[in-house]
This record gives C-alpha cells, structure tokens and sequence, in this order.
C-alpha cells in the first residue's frame, strides 16, 4: 500500500506529507483546493504522464517520493533487480525539471520513466473521472472483457496466427499487378541487370584501381626512390653500399672469432643486420621495377572509374552496393517471370494460414463467450449493491465484418448494453446511462476487474459524480467492501463516502506571504464532524447540520462493523 506521499513544489502544494492508512482515505476540500494535484502527484511518482507546468512557480524542480509497504512479491523488482529494503519499503522518487527532463528512482537507484510506470502500475491503480468516457467508448469493451476473463493466452496465440496471414496477404499483393505494370517493371529491370551484369563488377575493385592510378601517377618518381634505396644498400664499383660495409665489419670479427665471447656474440649480430639489409636491397631492386606500366593503363583505369562513377549515381554508393541491387532486381525479376507459380503457393499457404486463424479464434471467442456470461453476472451483483436492482447488463457479441470475419482482436465485435428501467429493451451504454448511473456502473466494472490483478491501491479521483442520496450511501458501502482487500484512496465530494473512511484528510487552499499555498491534514473526530457539516451544508454549518454529520459518522462505523 501507499503509506506516504511526500510532495515538493508540485503546482500550489509547496511541501506536504500524507501518511496514508490502511483501508479507505478520503480526500475532501473546496473546489479548486488541489485535490486533483494530490492525486496528479501520484500519478507522476507511479511513472504516467505529467508536464513540467506543474513545477511550483518560481521552484527549481518538482519532487515526489511515494513510500509503498506491506505489498506481495512484484516481478518486475525480481526482472530488474531491485527488492524491498530491510524494512520491507519500496522508495519510488520522481523530479520533474523546467527542461522537461525527469529524474526517476527506486530505492535509491535510476530508472527511466518507462521503467517507473511498469512498476507503477504494479503497485498503484487510479480510476479518474475520464474513466467514465472509457467506458462509453466501444473500442474499450472487448479490452475490458479480455482482461476479465485472462484471455492473454489464447489472444497471443490467435495475434501470432494473424500476423502469418497478414504477412502472407502482403506477399500476394506485392506480386498481383496488372500486365501493363507486370511490363513495364520486367523492361526496367531487365535494362538494369543488363547495364550491370556488362560492367562485371567485382568486390573490392573500385579500392585496387584507385591504389593502382595513385601508383601510375607517381611512378616516376617512386622507382626513383626505389632504385636510390638499393643504390645505398648495395652500391657500385665506385662506390660500396651498406651491405658491402656490414659485411667488412663482420669480417673483421671473424679474424679473432673464439677469443672474447662478447664480440663473437656481436659478430652473430652483425651478420644477421647483413642478412636483413641484403633482403632489403633485393626487395627495393625489385620493387624499382614494378613501377614500369604500359602506355594508356592509366587511361584505362581512369576510364573504368568514370564508369563505376556513374553507375553509383544510379545503383548505389560502393560496388558492393551496387551488387546487391543487382541481386535485388534479379530476385524481383524472377518472381514477376514466375510470379504466377508463386501466388499458386502462396494461396495455398495463405488458406492453410486462414484455417489456423479461423481455429484459434473460435477458441478465443469461446473464452469471451464464457467470460462475458460470468461477467454480466459479476455486473448484475454488483449494480444491485450499489442501489440498481433493477438495471440489466449484457455483453452483445457481434461478428467482425468483412470477407475473412477476422480482425487483429480476433473474431468478435463486442459492446456492452443495459437497460435502466424494466420493460426497456437493452441498448448501447451511451445512448441510455445517465452520470449516476454511468460513474456507478464503471465502479462495479472497476471493482470486478480489480479482484483479478495483484495491485494493492486503488485511487478514485471524483468518480461519484453525478451520485447522490441513496446510490451515494451504496457507493460509500462499495468501497468500504473494496477496502477490506485493498487501500482505497478517494477524492470525493459527497458527505457519505467522507464518512466511510477509515481515515479523512481535508485540502485547504490558504495565502501567505502573497503565494497560494495547499496544505493536506488528517482529521479527528471534531474536525471530520465539521468537514462532513461543510460539504451537506456549505459554509454555514448549523448545530443541525453537525448533529447530522456525527449521525452520519455513526452510522459508517456501525455497517464497517458488519463487513
């Protein structure tokens, strides 16, 4: 659970730390208070999306640390590495700078804001006003359906199957054109192979000929310095080389050879340098030699540059490049020529992906089926907890359209629908719920979905409205229920879910030193008393209107007492 909350220069919250309780908090305060910043903070330390306007104006950055106790073993801890600390805390930090940038951790550890959120969602939930248009949207109902019923198995199993066909589909298109096209692409690729294949190009040719016009341009001069090299090395009549020299000084030694062991050993050197500097004026010998080429091969090679040259415009960057291509055109060419032997494969690969499909869909629309049964009956339950006995909820399956009857969700089209009021007939959500009934129907969807994920707090930011009376108290009880299993933190307006708490906090918005400031506090029993007065009867609270409240108080203890 979320046991502290610490916020620093998060919009006019300039510092406040919320010790939260087990079970049911409620949040109350004026309109306009910074209720919804508490719970953007949250948001922001759990990894969502949040924007640098919410830094306090005139602050450095913004911080938010949210301290989790008591919570099961996480996967993602284990994936990455981390665990809770000797305590059993789990530390999560988040700063949010003006340049945007964030700067998150766990423990003490960086993470990236990706990282944050993927553990966010593991420890916190929060169900905003927003949710109730969510569910209004019937692009969101078979999402909500999969998730109650665990269809991630067989889901992932049909996508896998889809892919293949959708692939397979892909392939045919590209080869089904019509005989003009087919023409058409058969002449310019049969040009291009034919310009290539003519200049027989070869890996690597395009580096030899460079190296090669560097050395015909300097080949005068380089057997000149080659020629010089063998000259000093090996010398003339006239004139003795270094050999000649290396080898009167290894001559010399031999005459007192076996008398001092020193000079032995530096006449073995010396005959060795010889050795090296004779190959060497061998090698220069040689290489002076080289440089001889026949007339007009500079030409020749300038002139097959200029032809790589242009190709390169037209084929790409490097010979090896321009290979490939050639590659390329010959594959396509080939698949064009042969193309109707090839979508006679495909099509029989193609129906043989298709019944696959088809198979695994029926088996993930079974589990839908069976799961969206279960769940009408989970909604009816918990509507007629929340003061709507006599509303009824269905999961309407429809086929997906078009030739295959398939999608990338798989093979159901699929909405919710309700009736209000007995005798109606059953239709969309959104053409027939009012606000009550719509923030209380996406409450028991929420609370149904909630029993099937491992996540120990649940935030509901302003989800009552619309509520109020009766199917306010049913509400209230509702989350009492709920927070018998898990932490319920709740932003509300409505006296009845206030009373509900276990613990109360109250947003009051105040001025000092010309700055609007927030502050969050946790009531007692007076204070909570005047609280529940205030928000029955705005701000002149009457002795009646705080005998009321204690009632109210009263009455909440009394049915926790039953859960």
């Amino acid at each position: 659970m979320l046991s502290l909350l610490h916020i620093e220069n998060i919009a006019v919250i300039r510092s406040a730390d919320i010790l939260f309780g087990p079970g049911f908090n409620a949040l109350t305060g004026e309109t306009g208070a910074g209720k919804s910043i508490v719970v953007d903070a949250m948001s922001a330390v759990t990894g969502e999306r949040t924007s640098r306007e919410l830094i306090r104006t005139g602050a450095k950055s913004a911080l938010v640390t949210g301290t989790f106790t008591g919570g099961k073993a996480l996967p993602w801890l284990e994936e990455n590495g981390l665990s809770p600390d000797e305590n059993g805390e789990l530390l999560l930090q988040r700063e949010i700078l003006p340049d945007g940038k964030n700067l998150c951790r766990v423990n003490g550890r960086p993470v990236t804001v990706a990282q944050l959120k993927a553990l966010g969602r593991q420890l916190l939930n929060i169900h905003g006003q927003h949710d109730g248009q969510q569910l209004l949207d019937e692009g969101c109902h078979l999402e909500y359906l999969d998730r109650f019923g665990g269809t991630e198995q067989a889901l992932g199993a049909y996508r896998t199957a889809w892919e293949a066909l959708t692939a397979l589909d892909r392939k045919m298109a590209s080869l089904q054109m019509d005989e003009a096209e087919k023409a058409r692409r058969v002449d310019t690729l049969t040009f291009q192979l034919s310009e290539l294949e003519r200049a027989e190009l070869s890996p690597g040719e395009e580096e030899e000929l460079e190296e090669r016009r560097e050395i015909l341009r300097n080949a005068a001069d380089l057997s000149q310095a080659a020629q010089g090299a063998h000259f000093a090395l090996s010398g003339d009549e006239d004139s003795p080389g270094a050999v000649a020299l290396l080898m009167e000084a290894e001559q010399a030694l031999e005459r007192i050879a076996g008398v001092s062991a020193d000079l032995d050993k530096l006449r073995e050197r010396l005959t060795d340098c010889r050795c090296q500097v004779q190959d060497v004026a061998d090698t220069a010998r040689d290489q002076s030699g080289s440089f001889d080429f026949e007339p007009g091969e500079l030409d020749q090679i300038e002139a097959r540059l200029d032809q790589l040259y242009r190709l390169k415009k037209k084929y790409g960057s490097t010979v090896e490049e321009m290979l490939d291509y050639q590659g390329r055109c010959q594959r396509e060419l080939d698949e064009i020529q042969f193309a109707d032997d090839a979508l006679l494969r495909l099509e029989q690969d193609r129906a043989k992906a298709l019944q696959e499909a088809q198979k695994l869909a029926q088996i993930l629309s079974q589990e839908r089926r069976t799961a969206g049964k279960a769940l009408e009956e989970r909604i009816q339950t918990e509507l007629a907890q929340l003061d709507m006995p006599k509303v009824r909820f269905r999961v309407d399956f429809a086929p997906v359209e078009g030739e295959t009857g398939l999608n990338a969700e798989g093979m159901d089209t699929v909405r919710f629908l309700m009736s209000a009021n007995v005798g109606e007939d059953l239709k969309p959500i959104q053409k027939i719920a009012s606000g009550g009934e719509l923030a209380r129907i996406m409450l028991a969807l929420k609370n149904v979905l909630a029993e099937n994920d491992d996540v120990g707090t649940l935030v509901f930011d302003e989800v009552d409205t619309g509520v109020s009376g009766r199917a306010a108290q049913k509400v209230a009880e509702k989350l009492a229920q709920v927070a018998r299993h898990k932490q319920v933190l709740c932003v509300t307006h409505l006296p009845q879910l206030a009373a509900m708490a276990d613990v109360h906090f109250s947003v009051e918005k105040g001025e000092k030193e010309g700055r609007t400031y927030t502050a969050v506090e946790s009531l007692d029993r007076e204070r909570r008393q005047a609280e529940l007065a205030r928000l029955t009867s705005g701000d002149k609270i009457t002795a009646a209107a705080l005998d009321s409240a204690g009632e109210l108080l009263d009455g909440a203890e009394g049915y926790k007492k039953t859960l």
